[in-house]
């Protein structure tokens, strides 16, 4: 296939994942492939195979995918050239890159989700995270950028509904093509540092459209710039205070951030500007004190109080208590339409990932940033 072509492909992949929430349709059944190892995850801590990568998507099952990366993910000269204030400009720079130009249209959804830090008894940094929307293809991307930290994050990749061309389902079946666009689109996810990050919904009519001399950087490429360049907690506010965010598709949002020192904190942006709040729980409304406080979904707070609840109940939680916490507050204990797509249990100090896949909780899908180095 000749340059143009792939090039071509890619920015149209670009632009549908970047903006696509989880899209309406009918979920197949869940049917793990046995040649992927899974393990049951009654005893997290101790039963860890890392799931080996290569630059093959590998299906875990069905609507969950996984794939590593490694080389030059184009993302220094992506802000070296000023970034982008939009999900479009974001495909603008690839196409101006690859391609002289393009038009193409876009997709945009909302999703809900759940965080929680905290110690597990032997001292190691913990993240849990739930992922809650309709059924939707989910993809883990196991990331070794040259010149940036290896981070393990998770995408939407389910934009197949969005569009009828045969351009876009020929994308799909490019591994690199998914693999690249997947790059510059996470939800959440964790770098080798000991950062992890996680981008949360608040249902409010305002957005975050910051309007500087900055260089711009969108939702997704915010999640990006930090996983591939910030080593904590605050090199990750010194980092979104050097650009102005622009919320993609008029959502507003707030990003629950946490490392192996234990900080824990929710960032948002109240009146264009930056707050940021020390919070070991986010769920989906305004933690900033003042006139926004609180405002977001009833079951937001239900959640967030069920979650400070149980960390007010023990000094330390195992991989096994954040997993059970995910659970307590996964969807399927809500009279609601959405289930929790994916749960994750980051361990920051170790570099592991636990996943959980449909509110499936007895069944873990592990992935580790040491295996294959």
């Amino acid at each position: 296939m000749n340059k143009k072509v792939l090039a071509s492909l890619l920015i149209t992949t670009m632009t549908l994942t970047i903006l696509s929430g989880c899209g309406s349709r009918t979920p197949a059944p869940d049917t793990t492939s046995s040649e992927v190892p899974s393990e049951s995850s009654t005893d997290a801590e101790e039963t860890f195979t890392p799931i080996s990568l290569t630059g093959e998507v590998m299906e875990l099952e069905s609507g969950f995918s996984a794939v590593r990366f490694d080389g030059d993910d184009g993302f220094e000269n992506f802000l070296a050239t000023g970034g982008a204030s939009s999900d479009g400009e974001v495909v603008s720079y690839l196409a101006e890159h690859l391609l002289d130009g393009m038009n193409l249209g876009f997709l945009g959804n909302f999703f809900g989700c759940s965080t929680i830090a905290a110690v597990s008894p032997e001292g190691e940094h913990l993240f849990g995270r739930n992922f809650d929307w309709e059924n939707c293809e989910a993809m883990v991307v196991v990331s070794h950028p040259d010149n940036a930290y290896a981070s393990i994050s998770t995408v939407n990749m389910d934009f197949i509904t969005a569009g009828t061309g045969g351009a876009i389902r020929a994308a799909l079946s490019m591994e690199q093509v998914r693999t690249l666009a997947a790059l510059y689109a996470p939800l959440d996810g964790m770098n080798e540092a000991g950062l992890a990050v996680s981008v949360n919904m608040i249902q409010d009519s305002a957005t975050i459209a910051q309007n500087t001399e900055k260089p711009d950087i969108t939702t997704t490429t915010a999640v990006r710039l930090l996983l591939n360049k910030a080593a904590n907690v605050e090199d990750a506010l010194d980092l979104l205070r050097q650009y102005d965010l622009h919320a993609s598709m008029g959502m507003m949002i707030h990003f629950a951030l946490t490392d192996k020192t234990g900080r824990s904190v929710v960032v948002e942006y109240v009146d264009q500007e930056m707050v940021v709040t020390e919070t070991p729980v986010v769920t989906n409304f305004y933690l900033t004190e003042g006139d926004k406080y609180g405002i977001g979904t009833q079951q937001s707070h239900e959640r967030y109080d069920i979650l400070m609840e149980l960390l007010s109940q023990q000094e330390t939680m195992s991989i096994s208590n954040v997993r059970d916490a995910l659970e307590r507050v996964s969807k399927k204990n809500f009279d609601d339409y959405a289930s929790t797509e994916w749960s994750i249990v980051f361990d920051l100090d170790a570099g592991t990932a636990r996943y959980y896949h449909r509110e499936n909780y007895d069944r873990q899908y592990a992935f580790s940033l040491q295996e294959g180095e």
